[in-house]
């Protein structure tokens, strides 16, 4: 009976250093259970002090593995061509100046930004506006209306960001998340256009 094996790489995982990745940590596999058993422990990669903090791992690189393995083994492959993976390091705690350091930073940067918007807008004249329009009256400091739009636009920023801390209102990702993930693609795309110019470089000066 021929072997058949299904293999559709991650297209990011995480590890550790100095740890040996196998096949089954970049892929999944379908197969056989005879033929998995042969293939899911095949170590693709160890990673080493000399590795940088970005792995590529190329599908084909895998198909040489898995055929010094079992060559009679039929390989059909789905999904991405290389897998990204990204070496954990270990992370410095932030001290506690740092940290008061970058949340007073945002917080005066952000509150400025909508200060500076409201001047542009002239929220301020609208407000007086409005207030003489309802009432009939002249008021410099039209709290009726300032101290709600001020509440409102706090509830407004958290309800658009989907969170408050560590507390996610539903499963839908905020626009936030979304432009991260966009980032992200882009990144390790350029990460993976990258490394293989790299290669045809190094085969170049050999």
């Amino acid at each position: 009976m021929q072997k058949v094996c299904y293999l559709r790489l991650h297209q990011r995982v995480m590890t550790k250093q100095n740890q040996a990745l196998r096949l089954s940590d970049v892929a999944r596999i379908s197969a056989e259970v005879e033929v998995k058993e042969i293939i899911k422990d095949i170590i693709v990669h160890q990673v080493s002090p000399q590795d940088k903090s970005i792995i590529i791992i190329e599908m084909i690189k895998i198909i040489d593995l898995i055929m010094e393995v079992d060559p009679e083994i039929d390989i059909q492959i789905t999904g991405p061509n290389q897998v990204l993976v990204e070496v954990m390091v270990a992370k410095k705690n932030w001290s506690i100046l740092s940290f008061s350091a970058v949340w007073l930073l945002l917080f005066f940067g952000a509150g400025l930004a909508i200060m500076n918007f409201h001047e542009d807008v002239s929220m301020q004249g609208v407000h007086q506006k409005i207030y003489t329009l309802i009432t009939g009256k002249e008021e410099k400091k039209p709290l009726l209306f300032q101290i709600p739009y001020s509440i409102g636009l706090g509830l407004g920023m958290v309800l658009f960001f989907n969170h408050l801390f560590k507390k996610r209102f539903n499963e839908e990702p905020s626009p936030l998340e979304v432009e991260m993930f966009k980032y992200q693609q882009d990144l390790d795309q350029y990460m993976i256009i990258n490394e293989n110019k790299e290669s045809i470089k190094k085969l170049d000066d050999n």
